[in-house]
């Protein structure tokens, strides 16, 4: 119990510290920097979701609420803002299309698939399911913080080179994200591929396309934004690290190794798949 509660209190004060460093330069509500107060919002919607979750056991509406606290962070900022600029409406829409599509995505597939396996054990804990969700919480505020420093900026500045860059980024990201997602999708379809892992399309170069998709877009978020922030808000540019480090390290990439060693570890072909694969990153096949 000791522990997810130490890493709520770690995760809300990283967040807090990282709240105020992008507060610097931000539009005020006042006496709140409109940065702080979406900044908050994330947390707020996850811990209410938390509750019905928690006594229903459920992880349903987990991922969903991930895309909801997106959309709705980047609508308050949008409507509080009252001189927003090209750059932060840019911004917005940017992110609001990645939510949708990703929160739609995973709700489906959830559905479809009746569990998220990843919650077979921790959603009967309280202290850990907590720390889940606000975790999640964490995530929305901190990948996006660099788009959102950018959105409720005072300042303003011409879009110039560092948008095209931005955007070539976001749109290179969001396209393998989207068709890596839609591969994996079809394959499983499949009745004779339930108990087989995909290599084909995508996969054949990388063994998780669409993290490399997403953390490719959000650096294109951060490209976007550099050209706004200033003093303590270029702390707000951990945002695509943060991404990395807990698609690779945490989350994602991590937990799917382990697992498909658990699945299919005894299974050469894998063990080939595995050592010809680039793990991230979309290579060519080692020979």
């Amino acid at each position: 119990m000791l522990k997810p509660i130490i890493g709520i209190v770690v995760v809300l004060l990283v967040s807090g510290c990282l709240a105020w460093a992008g507060s610097q330069g931000s539009f005020y509500i006042p006496p709140v920097p409109l940065f702080a107060i979406c900044a908050s919002i994330g947390f707020l919607l996850h811990w209410v979701v938390f509750i019905p979750s928690f006594i229903f056991q459920t992880e349903h509406y987990f991922d969903l609420t991930g895309s909801v606290s997106y959309i709705t962070t980047v609508a308050v900022a949008a409507i509080m803002h009252p001189s927003l600029d090209p750059r932060g409406f840019i911004i917005c829409v940017l992110i609001s299309i990645w939510a949708a599509r990703l929160g739609s995505f995973l709700f489906v597939r959830v559905k479809r698939a009746g569990k998220d396996r990843r919650f077979d054990e921790m959603k009967k804990r309280f202290w850990r399911y907590l720390f889940t969700f606000t975790l999640a919480g964490a995530w929305v505020f901190i990948t996006m913080a660099a788009g959102l420093a950018a959105i409720t900026s005072m300042s303003q500045r011409p879009l110039g080179i560092w948008l095209a860059i931005g955007m070539l980024l976001w749109v290179v990201g969001f396209v393998i994200e989207v068709i890596a997602d839609q591969q994996k999708t079809q394959f499983r379809k499949d009745p004779d591929n339930a108990e087989k892992f995909i290599t084909t399309g995508l996969w054949a170069y990388s063994r998780h396309p669409n993290y490399f998709g997403e953390i490719v877009l959000w650096l294109g978020i951060g490209i976007i934004a550099l050209p706004t922030l200033m003093g303590w808000q270029y702390a707000t540019l951990i945002s695509p690290i943060f991404v990395t480090f807990l698609l690779v390290k945490i989350s994602g990439v991590r937990l799917l190794e382990e697992g498909g060693q658990k699945r299919w570890g005894a299974d050469p072909a894998y063990q080939e798949y595995i050592a010809t694969t680039s793990t991230l990153i979309p290579l060519p096949k080692k020979s």
